[in-house]
């Protein structure tokens, strides 16, 4: 029983104070008050919110092929601390998840050492190579969730279009990069007065919103479903605002960093030796403080769907070279919440909002109750999160 604590459960448009009782990892009962048998194991949850599992819809579990990263188990580990019960696993690995024996891979391994619920996404082109389709059907069939190239754009025009006709007769989404590698070459950073001071190559906000506007006209020339990885950009937001206000079938992420910092944060370096952070470069890169505002207006009002980590862990040598040398991602899985919750301090955001965000919005995206259900209705699955909204 975990009791008197705030339970939010976006999902059925609940915010009280109540006990959530949990039987045999189901949840049985969600009251005001709920009186238990005596050997009940009781959990104190006052001050607490009580919530439905994360669903982090968008990171990088590195294995196989970058172990030395991460692997499923630790990143399994590390998402479960982050209050995620749920993550959808990337497949630019070494090889890369374009195939059904990889898949039963990858979720023979996430059955084995994953301690929440590791489900794929399998490639949108063989070997992420931008040039074949993979074969959407058989990896369906075999597990996958949605389908990306991340880490690379579908470029070729009419290989997205494919893409998104195919995906849409399984009612899958098609989760594409945003950016047009021909704008961003050789950009390591924002484009903009703090890249000029450092000498180093910017990455126009044009690469990419050329994409989503790409795009958002497959999607609607196709009705596939479209999922938008990371946006960074204010245009990029007000693009997907007037394609939902036209139906067309488009949804979007936001990461916890493009939400909460900019790129002034590459210039607060931990060591008089270089005058940047390299654990600040991201791809995208991190924008200014209007694009982070306009952000956070599409989260607040629903023209973002949901919040996606983009977790992508390295090795500190990866980190630990000169800023053109060093390689794009942050780690995101554990810091998460905690920044995400500076918006709600604030006031840019309530915590209802940020928790439907990391639930029932992920969730909706999926469009997977039987893996994702992210409710605390009685009969579903305990996946459960529990966290002290002040606690730093």
């Amino acid at each position: 029983l975990i009791k008197s604590g705030r339970i939010i459960d976006p999902y059925q448009w609940l915010d009280f104070i109540g006990d959530l009782w949990l039987q045999n990892g189901v949840v049985k009962g969600l009251e005001k008050y709920i009186d238990v048998p005596q050997q009940t194991q009781v959990v104190d949850a006052r001050g607490l919110v009580v919530c439905p599992g994360f669903i982090d819809i968008h990171c990088h579990l590195r294995e196989p092929g970058d172990q030395d990263k991460e692997t499923i188990a630790t990143g399994a580990a590390a998402a479960a601390r982050g209050g995620f019960s749920a993550v959808c696993a990337m497949p630019n690995t070494r090889p890369p998840i374009d195939s059904v024996d990889m898949v039963v891979i990858l979720l023979d391994k996430a059955r084995e050492e994953g301690v929440v619920r590791v489900l794929p996404i399998g490639c949108i082109t063989k070997g992420r190579e931008g040039g074949v389709l993979v074969d959407m059907h058989a990896l369906a069939q075999a597990g996958v969730i949605a389908f990306s190239d991340d880490g690379s754009p579908v470029a070729d025009d009419g290989l997205m279009r494919q893409a998104l006709m195919q995906a849409a007769s399984l009612r899958l989404p098609i989760i594409n990069h945003c950016e047009n590698p021909v704008i961003s070459a050789g950009g390591v950073m924002n484009d903009g007065a703090i890249a000029a001071r450092l000498g180093l190559k910017g990455w126009p906000a044009s690469a990419e919103e050329m994409m989503v506007a790409r795009d958002i006209a497959l999607a609607e020339a196709t009705g596939g479903l479209l999922h938008l990885a990371h946006l960074s950009t204010a245009g990029s937001v007000d693009m997907v605002r007037r394609a939902k206000e036209r139906g067309i079938s488009v949804t979007a992420e936001a990461t916890p960093h493009h939400l909460t910092i900019t790129e002034e944060w590459v210039m607060t370096t931990p060591s008089h030796q270089r005058p940047y952070n390299t654990n600040a470069k991201v791809n995208p890169p991190l924008r200014t403080q209007r694009d982070v505002d306009a952000l956070v207006i599409g989260l607040a009002d629903g023209v973002i769907d949901c919040i996606a980590t983009d977790h992508a862990p390295h090795t500190s040598s990866d980190k630990d070279r000169t800023f053109e040398e060093a390689a794009f991602g942050i780690s995101g899985l554990e810091t998460a919440l905690g920044s995400l919750m500076s918006l709600v301090h604030s006031g840019r955001l309530d915590i209802a909002t940020l928790v439907e965000r990391l639930t029932a919005g992920p969730a909706r995206v999926l469009n997977r109750p039987d893996l994702c259900p992210a409710t605390l209705k009685p009969g579903s699955p305990a996946d459960v999160t529990i966290f002290n909204p002040d606690a730093e």
